[in-house]
């Protein structure tokens, strides 16, 4: 029997094999062949099986990040990446992978503005900012706007802002590795103009306003909005975080940058994965001498963004709605008809599926507190664990002793394939 394994020459050469290799690399595939070769001889496998055997255990793509079904019903979901890229990002991706004129004139043969074409679509779709710029992501963009301007100087902030990112990182803990000082005023629940006005002084930098996107203070509470700010004669600097560019009709309370550069900010910083539904970026508007400051800056060259994130930031800012928006924007009466016609086709082949009600939210740092009508095919608690481990995997959430899959952030197109991800789970349990 093990004079009859395949040589691993022969089974390389393969023509099964010829799309495999061009894929994931020769190496690749010939540790896959070495693996069904011991199988075989240790007696596990037929040596005619050997070459069914390495197709079947080569991985699809070579990154260990596996596309999983958002169904857990928090829009941007941070641990799932947060905002899924829209076609026109995709196809964006994909035509600058290779070689471009990222810093090059075709018609000159002399070297370009990087990302300039990208910058003209930020600027287009915040008219009211005079310059634009974008580093890595959001957290970068305040460190930039802190060490820029106001690098052994003082930051003044309300108590009430001093919020924590997520992983551990806080606010005050980024601004202060800049080599900026710190001045709190107010209390956590509430701050008044004349507390901000009596904490400025010669040393001061700006004034920052930090959106406490993650949380929300109720109750006795009071806070100083940006166009009261603008008239103690300091610049003020707006982090909004989840990059909202102007007001949205169903996030009416959530800051956007329109309104804050109205608002008189100097400068406004968001993140590009949020709302705005684009790649991980971090947004600089604001005034012409603020921006171009920043975008001078040495630190400015240790944020830049590379290739693929302009090109998928300008084909989010260009092109159509992403599946951001219109995942928020869906009809929960649409989402509740497509959750009745899941759960009876799951019910059809016994498996304990109803439709219900469910609250969608916004998530990775935006409208906290806001509570999205929607649906979700309920089904039992262990499902949660058999569904994350399938494949594709699908991510719910449990409530109540149910799996909820909650539809505001499957798209329609994807039904069948949840639906057949239920089966395949049924059938494993």
């Amino acid at each position: 029997m093990r004079r009859q394994v395949p040589r691993t020459d022969e089974v390389v050469a393969d023509p099964r094999l010829v799309d495999a290799q061009r894929r994931l690399g020769r190496a690749v595939v010939k540790d896959a062949v070495r693996d069904a070769q011991r199988r075989a001889r240790n007696g596990d496998l037929a040596p005619d099986e050997v070459v069914s055997a390495v197709l079947g255990g080569l991985p699809a793509q070579l990154s260990g990040l596996r596309p999983v079904i958002n169904a857990t019903g928090v829009l941007l979901h941070t641990n799932l990446g947060r905002a899924p890229l829209s076609a026109a990002a995709l196809d964006a991706l994909i035509a600058a992978a290779g070689t471009t004129d990222v810093e090059y004139d075709l018609a000159t043969g002399g070297r370009a503005t990087r990302g300039r074409t990208a910058m003209e679509a930020l600027a287009a779709a915040v008219p009211t900012a005079e310059g634009v710029h974008v580093v890595n992501n959001g957290a970068a963009a305040l460190v930039l706007a802190a060490t820029a301007l106001a690098q052994g100087r003082d930051i003044v902030v309300s108590r009430g802002e001093m919020v924590e990112i997520g992983a551990g990182f806080r606010i005050p803990d980024l601004l202060v590795s800049t080599g900026a000082r710190l001045r709190e005023v107010g209390t956590t629940n509430r701050t008044a103009l004349g507390d901000y006005a009596g904490a400025i002084g010669p040393d001061t930098g700006f004034l920052l306003k930090v959106h406490p996107s993650n949380f929300v203070v109720s109750g006795f509470t009071s806070a100083v909005g940006i166009a009261e700010l603008t008239t103690l004669g300091v610049p003020v600097v707006a982090d909004i975080g989840s990059g909202l560019l102007a007001p949205h009709p169903l996030l009416p309370d959530e800051p956007d940058a329109s309104t804050a550069l109205n608002d008189g900010a100097a400068l406004v910083t968001a993140s590009g994965d949020k709302l705005l539904g684009g790649p991980q970026a971090g947004l600089l508007l604001g005034t012409n001498a603020i921006v171009d400051r920043l975008r001078r800056h040495p630190l400015a060259r240790a944020l830049r963004i590379d290739k693929l994130t302009l090109a998928a930031l300008e084909a989010t800012l260009r092109g159509p709605a992403t599946p951001t928006a219109t995942a928020l924007a869906l009809p929960a009466a649409e989402l509740r008809t497509r959750a009745e016609a899941l759960a009876s086709q799951l019910a059809d082949k016994d498996v304990d599926a109803t439709a219900v009600g469910s609250k969608a939210a916004i998530g990775g740092g935006g409208a906290p507190g806001v509570a999205i009508g929607s649906a979700a095919v309920s089904l039992p608690e262990e499902y949660a664990t058999a569904l994350r481990q399938g494949t594709p995997p699908v991510v719910g959430r449990v409530e109540r002793g149910r799996c909820l899959l909650d539809l505001r952030t499957v798209p329609a197109a994807t039904d069948d394939q949840l639906r057949d991800a239920v089966l395949g789970a049924s059938s494993r349990e």
